[in-house]
Formats: structure tokens, C-alpha cells, sequence
């Protein structure tokens, strides 16, 4: 029998879906105690936001299966040498997908305008243009940015997607590298941002790059916090060069109730929901990697301790 520590604050939500998970896979499986020798750990269950952070004692575990799609508050946690396993799942990706079709089809229609308009008078020049005459870029496309960019080209947005290294994607302008990217920004009415958090992505919005959007161009942000320069943000927003910023990630999280943002005419918070973890469907891909440990195979989504993700 397998034991398994569950090193996340939410085991209430979680204990259901992963007994089912772990009886359909018919793996036989305990859950550790406060009493459970590190050493007799097979699998660690992890969040960041769990008190455990020296992963030292459990000499025996096989794998650190992480219920977060981002790794950057662990990756570089010295003390883990076990592999470890970003979480992807379809719930996540669909959360991620129907937040950014949504935000990007509020913006387009200018739905803030027309709801600030109920006051009598028939504006005729609020009408929309259409999707197709509508450029939308996708900054990182991993599997959540492959996601968002191929449902909004399904939608007929135009839509140009950016990466480190090259990709190609069906329907996607797909640019990479730094002269891609000013090729991608320059081009961008709503710009999306969805990069993991890494050393070269950090500030990647600054004053600098935020000169290169067009005039007025939207920015949708459920990508990672420390992707914008929050004073080059704020002072792009104010002179107009950005329209409006709609922003779900911060460097401080939850936001603080005086940060500018909360007050600011052009900015939508929203609090972290464009792709939270689910349950029920985040268990079954737990419950599939330890199976696969079991059986010896690769581990999915085996996170590249270089790039760190």
C-alpha cells in the first residue's frame, strides 16, 4: 500500500475526488498523518501554500505532484530533489479559456461603454467592428496560451501568438524571440498574458514594451503578476496609451485594498479566478501520475528545473 502526504491547505475539498480517483485506478493508498515517518512517503500531494518546504526527510518519495499550473515558489526550493509535476488538467484549461473568451469579447463589443451609456441617448457609434477585423495577441503559448489563442481564432479574431522559441499553431500568427515580440505588440488591440514566471519574464510590460502598443490597446492579464511593471502599467493607463487593463494575477496577493489598482477608472480586478484548480478533475491527473510512477513510466508534466516550468 501506497502513502501519500497531502501537503495542501484545502484537504477538505480534496479528499473526496482523490479516494474516488485512487479506487477507479485501483491503486491502494493511505494518507499520511501528523504520526507518519517522512521516510515511508511515496508521493508528496503539494501547494505552496502548505507549511512544508524542506523536502529533506522523505528520502523514499518518488515524485512532487504540485495542484498549481505554476512552479515558481517551489522550483527553486534547494531541498527538492525529487521530481516534480506542474498540474494540467482540462478544468483548469476551460476556467482559463471561458475567462479570456470572456474578457476579450467584453472589450471588443465595448460592453463597459454601452453599460455606462442607459441614460437615453441612441449611440449608434458604440457598434463594434467585427472579430476578424479585431488583432488579438497571445503572449506564451504553453498549454493554457494555446488554448485561449486557438478559441479566440475559432471566434475570428485575428489573432498573433508569441513564444520563446518557435511554434505552430493551426489559424495562429505564431512569432517568437525579440524582434517577434515588438512584432506581436505593435500589432496588439487586446494583448492577453499568459507566461510563466521566469527571470526573462519578469517586467516583461514595462514602459518600454508598453510604448509599443497601438494607442489605446487592451491589456487582459491572468498570466502571472510579475509579467507588468505596475508603475510603467499605471502611468501607460493614465497618458491613454493603454485603454484599459483588466488584470487577475498581482505580485501581492490578495491585492491590498489601497493598491491603485482597485481605484483606477480603466482597471477590472478580479481575484485570482481565471484558472482555478478543480477537485475533481486536478485528483485525476494526481491519481494518473502516480499510477504512471507505479507502472515506471514518465511522469506528465515533468517540470524543466532550467526553465522553471
Amino acid at each position: 500500500m501506497l502513502t501519500l502526504l497531502f501537503a495542501a491547505p484545502n484537504w477538505s475539498d480534496y479528499e473526496g475526488p482523490l479516494t474516488r480517483s485512487l479506487a477507479q485506478a485501483g491503486i491502494a493508498a493511505r494518507f499520511a498523518g501528523d504520526d507518519t515517518d517522512p521516510a515511508e512517503v511515496d508521493y508528496i500531494i503539494y501547494a505552496p501554500g502548505s507549511p512544508l518546504q524542506d523536502f529533506t526527510p522523505f528520502t523514499r518519495a518518488k515524485a512532487v505532484l504540485s495542484l498549481w499550473a505554476g512552479v515558481e515558489r517551489i522550483v527553486g526550493n534547494a531541498t527538492l530533489t525529487q521530481p516534480l509535476c506542474r498540474m494540467v488538467d482540462q478544468g483548469l484549461a476551460e476556467g482559463m479559456v471561458e475567462w479570456v473568451t470572456g474578457h476579450v469579447l467584453r472589450h471588443h463589443l465595448g460592453l463597459d461603454a454601452q453599460l455606462a451609456a442607459q441614460d437615453g441617448v441612441w449611440r449608434p457609434e458604440l457598434t463594434p467592428p467585427l472579430a476578424r477585423d479585431r488583432q488579438v495577441t497571445v503572449l506564451g503559448l504553453g498549454e493554457l496560451g494555446a488554448a485561449c489563442a486557438q478559441a479566440l481564432a475559432q471566434l475570428n479574431f485575428a489573432v498573433t501568438g508569441w513564444s520563446r522559441s518557435p511554434k505552430s499553431l493551426p489559424g495562429i500568427t505564431c512569432v517568437s524571440g525579440a524582434e517577434g515580440l515588438r512584432q506581436a505588440l505593435s500589432t496588439a488591440g487586446i494583448l492577453v498574458t499568459l507566461l510563466p514566471n521566469t527571470p526573462d519574464t519578469s517586467n516583461l510590460l514595462n514602459a518600454e514594451t508598453l510604448a509599443l502598443l497601438p494607442r489605446g490597446a487592451v491589456i487582459l492579464n491572468p498570466g502571472r503578476g510579475t509579467l507588468i511593471d505596475d508603475d510603467a502599467l499605471l502611468a501607460a493607463l493614465d497618458s491613454g496609451q493603454v485603454g484599459q487593463a483588466t488584470l487577475d494575477v498581482f505580485r501581492t496577493e490578495p491585492l491590498p485594498a489601497g493598491h491603485p489598482y482597485w481605484a483606477h477608472p480603466r482597471v477590472t480586478v478580479t481575484p485570482h479566478i481565471a484558472a482555478a484548480t478543480r477537485p475533481g478533475s486536478a485528483a485525476a491527473v494526481v491519481v494518473e501520475n502516480i499510477r504512471r510512477g507505479e507502472a515506471g513510466l514518465p511522469f506528465l508534466y515533468l517540470v524543466d528545473r532550467t526553465r522553471g516550468y
